[in-house]
């Protein structure tokens, strides 16, 4: 079977003029980067709607995605409005990256509730059949517990039939088989060490071993046509010609960060850590993409591993 090809991802999400933006645009398509990612957190960065607006903008070959949309921000017909928006507007190239919300701390001073994760899991299901209403091609109407659509006629429809790629992704069970069965693209995240097995387990590769397999179960046939993705965590990417003190360094920095240090060969091995050499990185993505079949990765900012995607893009 032939390999799928890579997808790199990349953010430009600081805050900047419209010509430094401009700028990192077009230096992200020139090194061969996909899709331009913006998250979603009220903090001082770029918004991702607009954001993504002047990507389409600014380039004529770049996808653009949220990474990921806080579906607890925003009712998903309102959402679904901007997004079919942005989607016929650049003609087509916008991914939607929805999750169910994790950052507490932005609950907290937005006065929202945080849900146990089970309702927030469950109210992102329902958005997801709420978006994909919006995008169809009749009215439609929904009765669920967190969302009720009467007739509504989206307008205006976005490019991409019958709706955008979705991706949808986490670190827990129940959230990757929703992306199993209704995502085209799932994330594969580490989470926190709720589950018992500690801060760190969930970044390892015997982790997303696991991960995949609750993806593979819930996909059924249609697991071969699922696009996987990673992400840096915990720690910034960098190249270095010092890996083993760089690996050292970062082990003790998520230590004292969430109180519980990992081994650095986990780290050296993790999905989730992109720290290496050059030759090192190209190494991890060929395993990633040969032996779990991960080809989608989202690599930091522009600038940060760069040189990792000109080595591969295209292949």
């Amino acid at each position: 079977m032939t390999a799928k090809p890579f997808r790199f991802l990349a953010g430009a999400t600081e805050p900047m003029s419209r010509a430094a933006f401009a700028e990192r645009i077009r230096r992200a398509e020139a090194i061969g980067f996909d899709t331009i990612v913006f998250p979603d957190h009220v903090v001082p960065q770029l918004a991702p709607v607009p954001a993504m607006a002047m990507v389409a903008a600014l380039s004529d070959r770049l996808r653009v995605a949220p990474f990921v949309i806080n579906n607890d921000l925003r009712h998903p017909a309102v959402l679904g409005h901007d997004l079919a928006t942005v989607d016929l507007l650049s003609d087509g190239r916008l991914d939607v990256a929805i999750g169910a919300g994790w950052n507490r701390p932005e609950y907290d001073a937005m006065g929202l509730a945080y849900d146990p994760p089970g309702v927030r899991v469950s109210r992102l299901a329902e958005a997801v059949t709420v978006l994909k209403g919006y995008f169809g091609d009749a009215p439609f109407s929904f009765a669920g517990e967190h969302y009720t659509i009467t007739e509504l006629d989206g307008q205006p429809k976005p490019v991409q039939r019958p709706h955008p790629p979705f991706m949808i992704g986490g670190g827990g069970k129940r959230v990757l088989q929703l992306g199993a069965r209704e995502a085209q693209i799932v994330s594969l995240a580490p989470r926190s060490g709720r589950d018992g097995r500690g801060e760190n387990a969930s970044l390892t590769w015997e982790a997303t071993v696991e991960k995949v397999g609750w993806v593979r179960e819930a996909a059924g046939e249609r697991f071969g046509s699922l696009e996987l993705n990673v992400y840096p965590s915990r720690v910034e990417p960098r190249i270095t010609d010092d890996v083993s003190g760089a690996l050292r360094r970062a082990a003790d920095e998520i230590g004292e960060r969430f109180g519980e240090r990992p081994s650095e060969e986990d780290l050296r091995d993790s999905p989730h850590i992109w720290i290496g050499s050059l030759d090192g990185l190209v190494e991890k993505a060929l395993r990633l993409r040969a032996e779990l079949g991960i080809t989608s990765l989202m690599l930091g900012e522009v600038d940060e591993l760069s040189p990792l995607v000109e080595r591969l893009a295209g292949t």
